[in-house]
């Protein structure tokens, strides 16, 4: 509760941005002074534009004293995501971020597969001057698949 007092304009000159947006008086109980400071008008604008004024003010007063920062940081986002495309909002932001992992997946494995095959073809074996190659080569570890890299590439003394 402290915060809210602090963030009023009873104690500043300014309104809050919602009050200054909305051309309207702030007064000490403002629903909105705690969660739109002077400094942050387009927050405020944003929301404003997407969520309408009176909207915004009916579900901060539903809401819990202690979740409403949260809620109106939710609004702010969506309404900012909205504002860049305001057919998906932000799913739109979700779906190229859920795209992008299943793309650098399927790259993670094909590398993994590209390290398997390198292993498999660099284990150590007799050539034909029959000396043994490929010493000190690293191994595919069974329990995970993945390459294990020689000792000596991850030294740190070169040599």
């Amino acid at each position: 509760m402290i915060r809210r007092y602090m963030a009023s304009s009873s104690y500043s000159n300014s309104p809050c941005a919602a009050c200054k947006f909305l051309r309207r008086k702030c007064l000490p109980d403002c629903i909105f002074a705690p969660y739109f400071p002077p400094e942050e008008p387009q927050k405020f604008s944003n929301v404003h534009k997407i969520f309408g004024a009176s909207n915004v003010s009916k579900l901060l007063n539903e809401v819990l004293p202690h979740q409403r920062e949260d809620a109106v940081n939710s609004l702010a986002y969506e309404a900012e995501a909205r504002m860049k495309d305001p057919v998906y909002g932000c799913v739109g932001a979700i779906s190229v971020l859920q795209r992008q992992v299943i793309r650098l997946q399927r790259e993670l494995d094909a590398t993994n597969a590209d390290l398997m095959r390198y292993a498999c073809n660099e284990m150590p074996s007799t050539s034909q001057y029959g000396r043994r190659t490929g010493q000190g080569e690293g191994s595919v570890d069974q329990n995970s698949g993945y390459y294990n890299f020689p000792s000596h590439w991850n030294n740190d003394n070169h040599e």
